[in-house]
């Protein structure tokens, strides 16, 4: 028998949010979040060799990054001890989301490990098992492993699937790396906004409390989202750095990024209810 099976190109799909609201923080420092999660169809692409032995190895360790401390590895190590798994794993990204930008590329990939070893490993943990393990790597892991575009509470973590337009989105790519903890440890930042209700956000409320911070320290996202929003309405993901707007048609979107595109890096991306992590895996099913 072979000492691997080798498994390839599972995605890690991005996530845009929508909308995002801090209204409280917990004892232990994490912010208590309302935010709206959509998936896009770009992706991060993985390949797993199923090894016999306990090994868990990453072929593709990012600069300056040690393995252990790569989400992945840190998502296949905590599915191993927790299940008690005795297989092990030879991991590789294959990354095409930019890092740093709020559009959850570690999250999704450490999710897509839980996901596809819980398949592989035959470990056969339940969804909401493996929500909970995700939350410990990082507060946007769970809606990858729910797979379903959602309204988000607590720390990310509590989850109501929604059912979304899914149009044409224009992604610009401002050239910084925007830290998620620096912003969330900024003193000027808002944390006590009032809680609302999922038909605010129907209704048009889609605004970004990070946005003021983000605006404030990187002078690129700015600039980026003034001229976005000569075309549409232009909000910022997560943290940032990457800025967006929808369009109803994907031509729209493809001469809104052709404009964009001579000064910024920019993708159209299409909305998507449905993860493709999960797409794939139903496959096997």
């Amino acid at each position: 028998m072979s000492e691997v099976s080798v498994y390839q190109q599972w995605p890690a799909p991005a996530k845009l949010n929508l909308m995002l609201r801090i209204i409280g923080r917990r004892a232990d420092g994490y912010h208590l979040l309302q935010t709206v999660f959509q998936f896009i169809d770009r992706c991060d692409f993985l390949d797993f060799e199923i090894l016999k032995d306990s090994r868990i190895e990453l072929k593709t360790p990012l600069a300056g990054v040690p393995p252990e401390t790569d989400l992945t590895v840190r998502a296949a190590r905590l599915l191993q001890e927790s299940a008690g798994v005795r297989k092990g794993v030879r991991i590789s990204v294959h990354k095409r989301l930019p890092m740093g930008g709020g559009l959850g590329g570690g999250s999704s990939d450490a999710a897509t490990v839980l996901m596809v070893l819980n398949y592989f490993w035959e470990v056969g943990l339940t969804e909401e098992t493996l929500i909970q393990l995700g939350v410990r790597l990082g507060a946007d892991v769970p809606v990858f492993i729910k797979g379903r575009s959602a309204w988000a509470e607590g720390v990310g973590e509590t989850l109501t699937p929604l059912d979304l337009p899914q149009p044409w989105y224009v992604i610009v790519i401002p050239p910084c790396h925007v830290s998620t903890r620096e912003i969330f440890s900024d003193p000027d930042l808002t944390r006590n906004s009032n809680p609302v209700k999922i038909k605010n956000f129907l209704e048009g409320m889609e605004a970004n409390d990070c946005l003021p911070v983000v605006r404030d320290k990187y002078p690129q996202v700015k600039q980026a989202l003034s001229e976005l929003s000569q075309f549409g309405n232009a909000r910022l993901t997560g943290t940032g750095a990457c800025v967006f707007s929808a369009f109803p048609t994907k031509g729209q979107a493809l001469e809104v990024k052709r404009e964009m595109a001579k000064k910024w890096q920019a993708m159209v991306a299409q909305g998507r209810n449905l993860s493709p992590l999960h797409e794939k895996l139903a496959q096997l099913r």
